[in-house]
């Protein structure tokens, strides 16, 4: 029996604009299982980054539910939701949001000093591991600057993974690269997928990263397609 990591049920986002009620979501459902890719497409304005911003629990519904990992996260506090959100997991998106002067190992370590309770003596050893993964071994002490753009990602990808998380959630992963770096990177998403049995959620408008995902989820207007 598959295992549902994601459990979205009628997901609502009203945004309040002086004297206007903005529906970013109306009524979305959803359920991703463990290890499944999924891409989540849609136009401008059509809520994809409002329900990234749920899955990834950046943010709370207006009205909803929402179950990860089989935890209701609608409604708990900032401070317990910023914990799961660290715990359960990991991002990458399309500007890299690198430290600039931080090396590459810097960088990969930085999840980990956040996480309550976590002993971070083997910080340094787990970041080197998930480098040598995404193929940037030998690139450690380098700084995002001396780095192009697809190794920026890569390290990105492996801050992302360095908490081990449940998911991960891809904010268009490709958009700053040219197509061989964009390829090559949905390669290496897919690659992890199948060795480490993460669930990948990508948010995408590129025909081209959807295709390499198992299933698609379309949004308009605030709602998925049917």
């Amino acid at each position: 029996m598959s295992q549902i990591v994601v459990d979205a049920r009628d997901l609502k986002k009203v945004y309040r604009m002086g004297l206007v009620d903005v529906f970013a979501l109306r009524g979305v459902s959803v359920n991703i299982n463990k290890g499944e890719i999924v891409a989540i497409m849609g136009p401008s304005g059509s809520g994809k980054s409002t329900l990234m911003n749920l899955l990834g629990c950046l943010d709370r519904p207006t009205s909803g539910k929402y179950i990860l990992n089989g935890k209701d996260v609608s409604q708990i506090s900032g401070n317990d939701l910023a914990f799961i959100r660290n715990k359960e997991v990991g991002f990458v998106f399309q500007s890299y949001n690198l430290l600039p002067r931080a090396t590459a190992l810097s960088n990969v370590m930085l999840p980990l000093r956040y996480s309550r309770g976590e002993k971070i003596e083997n910080a340094e050893e787990r970041a080197a591991e998930l480098l040598d993964q995404v193929g940037l071994k030998d690139r450690s002490n380098h700084k995002p600057f001396e780095m192009s753009g697809g190794e920026q990602q890569r390290v990105a990808i492996a801050r992302a993974l360095v908490n081990r998380p449940s998911i991960l959630l891809a904010d268009e992963p490709t958009g700053n690269l040219d197509s061989k770096s964009g390829t090559e990177i949905m390669d290496l998403l897919v690659e992890i997928n199948k060795k480490r049995g993460v669930t990948l959620i990508i948010v995408t408008h590129a025909p081209e990263v959807a295709k390499k995902t198992h299933r698609l989820i379309e949004l308009v207007d605030g709602m998925v397609k049917k």
